[in-house]
């Protein structure tokens, strides 16, 4: 078929009618959907003729720094605003994040505080509306202008995040943008809080706002925010969050306001673009310093959230001269009808929290940080997926992926030539924590996600212990919540709460810091339910480095058939420990169910007083446990972190029971027989390989991702395969029906044996 350049070649369609075809197809549009130019480009945008402008009349370096601290604080104070005017327990903690965009849609500055894997989501957009909405007669960019958005496919993590974003203008002249982004929870999805497990395709994700104007002259509209409201669960929230992002958006349009009365436009304009400039040259700068090289690491994920599968992240980054390659080549299909998958943006917003928070946090809080890095996926893979996938539980593959980036970096950082951090082991990163939706005691409906999301544990360091419980690796500045504040707003209530529990530590000469475990029950509701969202309670991915241990499994465990309060009432001692290791061994209510699972549970309805515990796992351990200071293992001892069984078998360290004093001789004898016991199990290389290594996955093992060659994937079992470059996504089966399908099977087995007998009106 001949393109439209021959048919004027030929005559057959001059250039005028060619121009007016041009202006048909451009006025007549039919779908502006996700633009994946700019979904795939996290480089920073190219310098705008206004902005080139304003760069050739730039204030000097000290008024640059005044304005940007001034811009910084600003954003900061507007953060502080929506934490204490947001309703959803992720503005009252600190998950968000509120900035400052150029006016080509980069963030250049953002709050102090949040979530800064938004750095390199953000912008999308912010793009999208200075592309498409601008010069659109039907939209346009005004003064006064709100938007809010929250499709994942336009720039986002899950569609449980929601934006404001508002144009700031100079008399007539567009010089930057000012947004808030919260993860606010409810959306409408098909299983109430936001970030439904069970969603099967985008279209069970609730909202899906592409960037929609709501408002003008400063001006929610009634309409559209009453249709907001009508397509969730919680009106009440969507329009509490939707009014202290705006507050805060207006914030900051303030606070730049003043800063263009004092020193004009254009030096607004030129600080914020070079802000942009001089992060990303300073990143370039710092990355040659680093050694040239290539490391990998391989991380798991132990469920879609429906059934367990083991599916691989395989990663491998490359260092030269100023750019670090980040390739993910070989890992796991995409889950197309599951909703783990990530689409690639979010990815790189994730990767990019590494570097903002763990390798340069001195840097301004920009995407430019990330501007260096290039990241390679395949197509159709879980961490690249189709527009087609399901993505609410994309933390389930990014989270696991930011992991496997954390194992490597390390071990680019021992030989850097600068370092402006601390070196570390890997973070606690997996979200082990209750998700829930029910009717509260003020007879509300409400659906979101419990605030110990923000209690991860800290990793060790290189030349001390991480902290326990401290922060979340999408967030920095957060908090846990306070229980007797949660206790008045819903009925759950924590029978343990944020307790630190015993021997689940990432061992090393510097341990990682414990996470806190959760043992939480209801009362006074008609109905409740709880959900959860993670992976590690079969396999652990948190991995140590130079041989420091990482992660133990974190199932989730619960006892249903109980009413804990009427048990308290009639034994109140009946819970000799607030342990959920205890609780499981040792039985303590003999009427109750006692159950232990992976992690991944779809709603499930919670009767009063039944009990569900969760455990945030410990970050990962740095260096050789028998290297580590005997009086350390005794400080862990005394504070009931570690048994005295974990000293000396995992330690090497002799403690006295009663006093928990060294015993140096008996200490160094243990440690001394577990070196020598280390070289009797070991093994020349090839020996090893001989023994481990197999040509597929093991029959039987649900494995997903490339094996030995890293451009052939399976797909569950060792017979179905697909090249890396041409993913056949999975498709997963329903549960319930392999379930009924398999009790359907074993009845008929029974009646053909004679065990069973149809009675009359039996099918």
């Amino acid at each position: 078929m001949s393109t439209a350049e021959d048919q004027i070649d030929r005559g057959r369609i001059s250039a005028d009618d060619q121009e007016i075809i041009d202006k048909f197809l451009k006025d007549n549009v039919l779908f502006y959907g996700p633009d994946r130019e700019f979904m795939h480009d996290h480089q920073v945008s190219d310098i705008t003729d206004a902005e080139r402008e304003a760069l050739k009349d730039a204030p000097d370096a000290e008024t640059m720094n005044i304005i940007r601290a001034r811009m910084e604080t600003g954003c900061t104070e507007a953060f502080e605003l929506v934490e204490n005017m947001g309703a959803a327990p992720g503005a009252k903690w600190g998950d968000m994040i509120v900035g400052l965009f150029s006016r080509a849609g980069d963030l250049s500055v953002a709050s102090a505080g949040g979530v800064l894997l938004f750095s390199v989501l953000a912008q999308m957009p912010v793009r999208f509306m200075v592309k498409y909405w601008k010069d659109e007669p039907t939209v346009g960019l005004k003064p006064g202008d709100i938007f809010i958005h929250n499709d994942t496919r336009y720039g986002n993590i899950h569609n449980a995040d929601f934006s404001v974003i508002m144009p700031i203008f100079a008399g007539d002249e567009l010089i930057c943008f000012a947004g808030c982004v919260v993860h606010e929870g409810e959306c409408g999805a098909c299983e109430p809080g936001g970030i439904p497990p069970s969603a099967e395709s985008p279209f069970d994700e609730g909202l899906r706002l592409s960037p929609i104007r709501v408002g003008e002259n400063y001006t929610l509209k009634r309409d559209l925010v009453t249709f907001l409201q009508h397509s969730t669960r919680e009106p009440k929230l969507m329009l509490a969050g939707l009014k202290s992002r705006l507050f805060a958006c207006m914030r900051v349009q303030e606070r730049v306001d003043e800063l263009v009365d004092s020193y004009g436009a254009n030096a607004v304009m030129a600080t914020i673009r070079q802000t942009l400039i001089d992060t990303e040259s300073e990143a370039r700068r710092r990355l040659q310093t680093w050694p040239e090289g290539t490391i990998r690491s391989t991380i798991f994920c132990d469920t879609t959230l429906r059934e367990v599968v083991l599916s691989k992240i395989n990663v491998e980054m490359t260092k030269r001269d100023d750019e670090l390659i980040i390739n993910f080549h070989g890992s796991a299909p995409e889950f197309r009808n599951r909703s783990v998958n990530t689409i690639v943006s979010s990815l790189k917003g994730m990767l990019a929290q590494q570097f903002l928070t763990f390798v340069w946090p001195d840097l301004p809080r920009n995407q430019a940080v990330f501007a260096p890095i290039k990241v390679r996926t395949d197509q159709d893979s879980f961490l690249h997926c189709s527009d087609d996938a399901a993505t609410a539980q994309s933390m389930m593959s990014i989270f696991p992926a930011f992991g496997g980036i954390q194992h490597g970096l390390p071990k680019f950082l021992y030989s850097a030539g600068e370092r402006h951090t601390e070196i570390i082991a890997p973070w606690w990163h997996m979200i082990d924590t209750l998700l829930y939706a029910g009717v509260t005691q003020h007879g509300e409906f409400v659906g979101n996600i419990a605030s110990d999301i923000n209690g991860m544990a800290g990793s060790a360091r290189w030349n001390r212990d991480g902290e326990h419980a401290i922060s979340p690796i999408f967030a920095n500045y957060v908090d846990h919540g306070e229980q007797e504040l949660i206790e008045e707003e819903i009925p759950m209530m924590r029978i343990t709460w944020q307790r630190l529990q015993k021997d689940v530590q990432g061992f090393g000469k510097y341990r990682g810091g414990h996470g806190c475990q959760t043992i939480a029950t209801v009362k006074d509701t008609p109905m409740w339910a709880f959900i959860t969202t993670a992976n590690m309670g079969k396999f652990p991915s948190v991995i140590g480095v130079f041989g420091g241990y990482g992660s133990a499994c974190t199932p989730m465990c619960k006892v249903k058939g109980i009413d804990v309060f009427k048990e308290l009432e009639k034994d109140p001692e009946i819970l000799k420990s607030y342990d959920t290791v205890d609780l499981m061994n040792d039985r303590p209510f003999k009427d109750g169910d006692y159950i232990a699972t992976h992690m991944g549970m779809p709603p499930e309805t919670v009767n009063r007083g039944e009990l569900y515990c969760t455990q945030m796992g410990p970050g990962a351990g740095y260096g050789d446990v028998l290297d580590r200071d005997p009086e350390h293992v005794a400080k862990d001892f005394v504070d009931g972190l570690i048994s005295l069984w974990t000293a000396e078998n995992i330690y090497g360290v002799v403690l006295n029971p009663k006093t928990a004093a060294v015993d140096r001789e008996a200490t160094e004898a243990t440690r001394e027989a577990q070196r020598k016991a280390r070289l009797a199990r070991a093994k020349p290389y090839a020996e090893f390989v001989a023994e481990w290594v197999t040509d597929t996955p093991p029959e039987g093992l649900p494995y997903y991702g490339s094996w030995g060659d890293l451009d052939v994937l399976y797909r569950g079992s060792p017979d179905s395969t697909c090249p890396a470059d041409a993913i056949e996504p999975t498709i997963m089966s329903n549960p319930a029906e392999l379930e009924m399908a398999r009790m359907r099977k074993r009845l008929n087995d029974l009646i053909d044996s004679g065990v069973g007998v149809l009675g009359p009106g039996d099918a």
